[in-house]
């Protein structure tokens, strides 16, 4: 099964075709390393939580907006011999010179999927990262599943649930402080795929009126602690 590398980044708004630019720079290399599928997502509706967003994840600052991004690979083999080539591989220090962000900040961890279904593609992204208990992830697996059934009835092209099993401690930033982890708690990084922002916004509302999505008792994970955002497709790139 795909195994994803995910990461948060703050970018100063101005940088955006910079960045842009500077990742697909890094494209031919990360698909030599074994990267299958390398997606960079702007954001576009990314919105204030009460307890955590994105923009606290990332500690990003006035002016900055922040991006969604992910590698897919084959397996977590495949993902950990990649990094070691990424670490060691002389020709990245050309892809890591004038980086328009601040790397300090960046938030990434490698995150095995328990549910993948439907097909990639299309142009928009809805990202969540959430703090769901150990002992509930069969019943948030059932939750998902049980959801993407009125996601794709409605448009959504592909929806991605994975769980952190190499998620580091930063100096900085973090996956589990993003959500502020318990102990026992895994760190997900999901995302949804929508053919364009148009189609997920006229989905959404429709979405939300299914009986399907309401509560029906204890919620398998803590709705305070997990944020969300919309993000505009600025890079997929696929290994041929």
């Amino acid at each position: 099964m795909t195994y994803i590398e995910g990461f948060i980044v703050a970018v100063p708004q101005e940088n955006r075709e910079a960045y842009r630019q500077h990742a697909a720079q890094g494209v031919p290399l990360f698909h030599e390393f074994g990267v299958r599928r390398h997606v960079e997502a702007w954001d576009d509706d990314v919105r204030q939580g009460q307890h955590t967003d994105f923009r606290r994840a990332v500690q990003a600052k006035e002016g900055e907006k922040v991006v969604f991004s992910w590698f897919e690979y084959p397996d977590r083999a495949a993902r950990d011999a990649a990094n070691q080539k990424i670490m060691s591989d002389p020709r990245m220090e050309e892809v890591g010179k004038s980086m328009p962000f601040d790397g300090k900040r960046m938030v990434f961890g490698g995150f095995a999927p328990f549910v993948d279904v439907g097909s990639s593609g299309g142009t928009y992204v809805d990202g969540f990262v959430l703090p769901v208990p150990e002992a509930k992830l069969e019943a948030y697996r059932a939750m998902a599943n049980q959801a993407w059934e009125n996601f794709s009835r409605h448009g959504a092209l592909r929806l991605v649930e994975a769980r952190g099993d190499d998620v580091p401690d930063g100096k900085v930033t973090d996956f589990r402080r993003s959500v502020a982890a318990e102990p026992g708690e895994a760190v997900v990084f999901s995302w949804i795929e929508w053919p364009s922002k148009q189609a997920r916004d006229e989905a959404w509302p429709k979405i939300m009126e299914e009986p399907a999505m309401q509560p029906d008792g204890e919620m398998p994970f803590d709705g305070k602690r997990m944020f969300w955002g919309g993000f505009e497709t600025i890079l997929d790139e696929r290994k041929g």
